[in-house]
């Protein structure tokens, strides 16, 4: 779940004091964005204010409430960030499958496991949090 050990509270990692960088599933949510961009960039130019556009939001988003719910205060704050990157994840997975029905992108492409590596993390994290 992270690159190195961590101070422990009852045995459990305390995630509220270490650097959410350190945080696996961030680093391969940073991973996703930056596939998105890459995909989406040879998307037609009138969707660069529609279904590009959300595909971007959508991303950025999954890593960025990792980072804020990192800064609250308790793991039950930390859980419902995760959760709505979990939402956003969805909500991303959507907008892919909406991208491939248009012919925008090849239903086999690696930006689909990908996703489903960060979305298996992020369900991992919230029911670690859910301890």
């Amino acid at each position: 779940m992270v690159d190195s050990p961590q101070s422990t509270v009852d045995g459990k990692i305390n995630f509220l004091k270490m650097d959410y960088k350190k945080l696996n599933v961030w680093k391969e949510s940073i991973e996703l964005v930056k596939q998105v961009y890459q995909v989406t960039a040879s998307f037609p130019s009138e969707e660069q204010y529609g279904l590009m556009s959300q595909l971007r939001r959508a991303s950025v988003s999954i890593p960025s409430n990792i980072a804020e719910g990192n800064g609250r205060s308790s793991d039950k704050d930390y859980k419902r960030f995760v959760e709505i990157a979990y939402g956003s994840a969805l909500e991303l997975e959507t907008q892919l499958i909406i991208s491939v029905e248009l012919q925008y992108l090849d239903k086999n492409h690696t930006i689909f496991q990908k996703l489903e590596r960060v979305k298996k993390l992020l369900s991992g994290f919230m029911k670690y949090l859910k301890k």
